[in-house]
């Protein structure tokens, strides 16, 4: 085969998991996770573990970087890199070629890029300078930069004051300090079209808030997790939280949850398109093949 890795993306309810699952079962090999927020344990309905995906035909895919952070702690793309270096190795280590499969664009981009990043610390001045300001303001801020290398999901004031926090620091350190191994990857995206994923994704938040969504923030919160802490993380725990703390009606988390995720799946496909300029090759398969159809032509591409 004449490529390390093979990566599996696409936006959110796209069906990227079971793709990756089947095509692991198929190739004998194991899945590491490229989401930013499933690295949390006890975080499963909101971030869409979905783990059952990970079992083909009674067997267990063996998977990676899922469940590896606590709550309330800011996992970030230096640690994603570090871990999955370590994950990449291990797999490959052992004469298998191991599946990237995620929707974090940033997350992905920065290992098949090879980014060479460095693990930022807090800057007290630059916070209290910001602190007070505006989301829309913050953001602004944000697009003031010349090269982004923090462009997350950034929908609270919080998370907009880490990236710039990111931006600033690498004004000022050498982007050279780590180096990052070259991986020659096959990246297949999962193309779903606008209204079927919009239907989906409905769909399955209104599934996962059946099978007890809001408990599972409520425990989180009833364990310590500071409100702040899970409103940080964004989409579901932004709006659950604010609805468990009063802030909204049950009516008004759910439209504005909807809307939230809808939204982010749009940014997920700009960020992919954005690769494709970036120089990225990305082989799109469309979602609604059947299984076998779809493992059939990533095959055909692998053996190219």
């Amino acid at each position: 085969m004449a490529y390390d890795l093979i990566t599996i993306l696409g936006p959110t309810a796209s069906g990227k998991t079971p793709l990756a699952a089947e095509l692991a079962y198929r190739l004998h090999t194991e899945i590491i996770s490229g989401d930013s927020r499933q690295v949390y344990r006890r975080m499963d309905l909101g971030t869409g573990k979905d783990l059952a995906d990970y079992t083909v035909r009674g067997e267990q895919i063996p998977y990676h970087l899922i469940d590896i952070a606590e709550p309330g702690t800011k996992y970030n793309v230096f640690e994603f890199q570090h871990d999955f270096l370590r994950a990449y190795e291990d797999i490959r280590g052992r004469g298998m070629i191991p599946i990237l499969c995620g929707g974090t664009g940033m997350y992905l981009e920065s290992v098949l890029k090879g980014y060479k990043l460095l693990p930022v610390p807090e800057n007290p001045e630059l916070r209290e300078k910001l602190a007070g300001k505006s989301l829309a303001e913050l953001t602004g801020i944000l697009a003031s930069y010349k090269t982004l290398h923090n462009s997350t999901d950034v929908d609270t004031a919080k998370r907009a004051i880490r990236a710039i926090e990111i931006e600033e620091y690498y004004r000022t350190q050498p982007v050279d300090a780590r180096d990052f191994p070259e991986i020659q990857s096959l990246i297949i995206g999962v193309d779903i079209d606008r209204e079927l994923r919009r239907e989906k994704i409905s769909r399955r938040l209104k599934q996962r808030l059946d099978e007890g969504m809001v408990d599972e923030v409520r425990k989180l919160i009833e364990e310590g997790i500071a409100p702040e802490d899970l409103i940080y993380y964004g989409l579901e725990y932004k709006f659950l939280t604010l609805y468990i703390i009063g802030e909204l009606s049950y009516e008004e988390m759910f439209r504005q949850l909807e809307i939230a995720i809808h939204q982010f799946a749009k940014r997920q496909m700009t960020w992919f398109r954005g690769m494709e300029r970036r120089g990225f090759t990305i082989h799109w398969i469309d979602a609604t093949l059947p299984m076998e159809e779809k493992i059939e032509r990533i095959m055909e591409w692998i053996n190219c």
